[in-house]
């Protein structure tokens, strides 16, 4: 047969992510890749409960076709338990989070339309937003976040500008306040919409991140949230937030895709999150995630000495970003690792634009302290050899 694939097929391409998870199937291999949250977090007896709660008191409706703007007891929780004023009506349930960008994208996108994000960004955007056919523009950044004048000088004609304010995916950065208040009010003053993606917001270790974009300008933003990293990624439940302009067209988006998100899922999570559970739940993943990103830090110093390997320390989160030196290239430096039984995720896909060769990626939460310690060491093991292959460099140590 002779299929004739639709011009925006050719925007599709492989997950760089979901392709570097096949590798770490491989039996011996510790991934500081994926972004999956540790399983130990999961609340299984909550769900069994919960399950079994939904089941018996109106297993027939949880089994039943349902409203696609989602459950509504789960849309009220979810706008209460945001930092500023939202009406239930704005919320739309999704499946995951990763489905409210797609919403975005045909929405706001034509083929041709400028998008701006920030560098790097998430990949997984990045393809959400690939087969509407955009030209994105990466905004420069530095360590709080976008910067500001790079902004401005390319807001013209954008329709809007995807941020990660929080612990952002890949390079676990914070945007602060005064860069928050400075972008937020120059987006608005350039008329450019926001599109905020806050899947890791309430992960943080020792304070909470300012307030939201969206709390400062909820016409101007669409706000996406996530429960797969405060319950589980399994589930595939997300929301977003939008301006009742907008909300509508997202709504209608959806219908298209998938007619409504799971019901019973919605159910189970609802009743889950009753008498405030994440409360008390969430600030054991930040306890875990603390002392694994501390550990990953504490061998990234230990084992990269002496290489001018660079690195941050996240404030919370899942990532830590880290720039090798000069000439190497981590795309071909993984099946090396891998080799030596570690893998990461190489930064240059994470860019809008040409992304840098020595920069990668490494996931904290998955693995365990000794595995960290054991897996940073063949990393640096791996790097020391690429290092001889290049040239002997010995620069000193440096944190950023």
């Amino acid at each position: 047969m002779n299929w004739k694939l639709a011009a925006r097929a050719a925007k599709m391409n492989p997950s760089v992510l979901r392709e570097i998870l096949k590798v770490t199937e491989r039996p011996g291999i510790i991934s500081l890749a994926g972004g999956l949250p540790s399983p130990k977090t999961f609340p299984i007896q909550a769900f069994a409960d919960a399950c079994a709660e939904v089941l018996h008191n109106d297993g027939q409706a949880a089994l039943q076709y349902a409203a696609s703007e989602g459950y509504a007891p789960l849309r009220q929780a979810v706008a209460d338990m945001l930092p500023w004023d939202v009406d239930a009506s704005q919320v739309l349930i999704t499946t995951g989070s990763q489905q409210g960008l797609d919403l975005v994208a045909k929405v706001l996108i034509d083929p041709g339309s400028k998008v701006l994000v920030e560098t790097p960004t998430y990949l997984g955007a990045l393809q959400a937003f690939g087969p509407m056919e955009p030209h994105p523009v990466g905004v420069a950044s530095d360590d709080e976040g976008v910067i500001v004048d790079d902004l401005v000088a390319k807001a013209k004609d954008a329709r809007f500008i995807y941020l990660l304010p929080n612990f952002q995916n890949p390079t676990g950065r914070t945007m602060t306040e005064e860069r928050r208040a400075a972008v937020s009010a120059a987006a608005a003053a350039a008329g450019l919409p926001i599109v905020e993606d806050n899947p890791y917001g309430e992960l943080w270790f020792d304070e909470a991140p300012p307030l939201p974009l969206a709390a400062r300008n909820p016409e101007g933003v669409i706000y996406l949230g996530s429960f797969s990293k405060v319950l589980a990624p399994g589930l595939r439940l997300g929301f977003l937030v939008a301006p009742k302009s907008i909300y509508p067209k997202l709504l209608q988006a959806k219908q298209a895709v998938d007619l409504h998100t799971p019901i019973f899922t919605q159910r189970m999570v609802s009743a889950v999150m009753k008498d405030r559970f994440l409360d008390t739940h969430v600030p054991t993943i930040r306890a875990l995630y603390k002392r694994q990103r501390d550990a990953m830090i504490a061998a990234l110093k230990r084992e990269m000495a002496g290489m001018d390997v660079k690195f941050n320390a996240p404030k919370g989160g899942m990532f830590l970003w880290a720039r090798l030196p000069e000439g190497v290239d981590t795309v071909k430096l993984l099946p090396k690792a891998v080799e030596r039984n570690v893998a990461f995720v190489p930064g240059a896909p994470f860019y809008a634009g040409e992304g840098d060769p020595r920069t990668l990626r490494l996931s904290f939460v998955t693995a365990s302290v000794d595995e960290i310690d054991t897996a940073i060491a063949a990393l640096a093991q791996t790097l020391r050899e690429e290092l001889a292959l290049l040239g002997d460099r010995t620069p000193a140590v440096a944190q950023v």
